[in-house]
């Protein structure tokens, strides 16, 4: 290794890969699942024992070269969580909880989709960069980064095949609060990532580099409206007027949102690294010019936090509320449905 580069920026995979030692497995409602207790009772995501110290030292070594990092704060969603923990409350205290059941079971299947990354094969982007990029976190998206972000959504561990990831942790959270038969199953969506009605957005790269960078950014918009969904979670499962009947079971379906919370930070962190690093090469164009980076990079961006933070935000209401006015009117026949629903309207309208 070239002494002139830290250890702390060049990882193998294994190291990448590796976790901190656990004292306690993590069980939950009867699931067995990733992750573990310290000695001191505190839960420890898996695979953070290099990934967490290598992620802050890409994103310093950036800083250091003059680049920022990029926002990838929920501030960049334009519109709020739909419902408002007001309407999830209003829906739950009439009885009308398959809205929330379905939104819990929903994110555990799109979670377990996340296995995908586990196989994926990033191109080499050395052959794209004109910079050297061992010491970065683009340089080690194929050296377990992706790798160790599919094993925490869906699994797919060999060394412990038997536990369960975000989505049994999800499926846990529906079953302390619910039970997981309480509702029939709902469809979820083909993709919830940024479709886009042209074959290229960059054109001067080729379409490899294009298909994982746009995965990159896909990826991190998902994970930050992920955040203001972790919020409303714990928001609604710990509101005392709730769940009255299964106070701590929900108190703990809480704590297990926040596990979950816990374990996203580190891939907003990497995304955020190699995303923001990108920005800063000079790519190789398919014409043998070499162009910045953010040349490239920042039109796409913009365009992908605009359709997840805002148009996507929109399209996503209307569905959500017509399903809600749908399993009112089941449940409650059509005149008590129209009052509920109105009530349901103005507390959107007052937030």
């Amino acid at each position: 290794m070239d002494a002139a580069i830290p250890a702390s920026l060049r990882h193998s995979r294994d190291q990448l890969m590796a976790s901190h030692p656990y004292v306690r497995p993590h069980d939950e409602a009867g699931y067995h699942l990733h992750g573990g207790f310290d000695a001191a009772g505190a839960y420890v995501s898996p695979r953070v024992l290099n990934r967490w110290p290598a992620v802050h030292a890409w994103g310093s070594a950036l800083k250091t070269r003059g680049w920022p990092l990029i926002d990838a704060t929920t501030s960049l969603l334009k519109l709020p969580n739909y419902p408002t923990v007001a309407q999830e409350r209003l829906l739950l205290q009439n009885g009308l909880g398959q809205s929330f059941w379905n939104s819990l079971t929903i994110t555990g299947i799109v979670e377990a989709r996340g296995k995908a990354l586990v196989s994926y094969v990033a191109p080499d982007m050395r052959k794209l960069i004109v910079e050297d990029i061992s010491d970065t976190a683009t340089g080690h998206l194929h050296l377990g980064l992706l790798e160790a972000h599919g094993m925490d959504e869906g699994g797919g561990d060999p060394r412990t095949p038997a536990l369960g990831a975000h989505d049994a942790m999800w499926f846990a959270c529906r079953d302390l609060v619910f039970g997981k038969d309480a509702y029939p199953m709902p469809a979820p969506p083909e993709s919830i990532s940024r479709p886009v009605d042209v074959d290229r957005e960059m054109p001067l790269i080729g379409p490899e580099y294009e298909g994982l960078i746009k995965m990159l950014m896909n990826v991190l918009m998902i994970e930050v409206r992920a955040e203001s969904f972790f919020a409303f979670c714990c928001d609604v499962l710990r509101d005392p007027g709730l769940f009255v009947d299964r106070r701590a079971a929900a108190d703990q379906a809480a704590v297990l949102v926040e596990r979950i919370r816990q374990d996203e930070q580190i891939h907003v962190g990497y995304l955020q690294a190699a995303i923001s690093e990108l920005r800063s090469f000079t790519f190789r164009t398919t014409d043998g010019r070499e162009v910045p980076g953010l040349e490239i990079i920042d039109p796409v961006w913009a365009d992908m936090v605009d359709w997840h933070g805002l148009r996507e935000r929109e399209a996503s209401r209307g569905r959500t509320r017509a399903e809600i006015e749908r399993q009112a009117i089941e449940k409650l026949g059509p005149e008590a449905a129209a009052r509920l629903i109105a009530q349901f309207d103005r507390l959107e309208a007052a937030a």
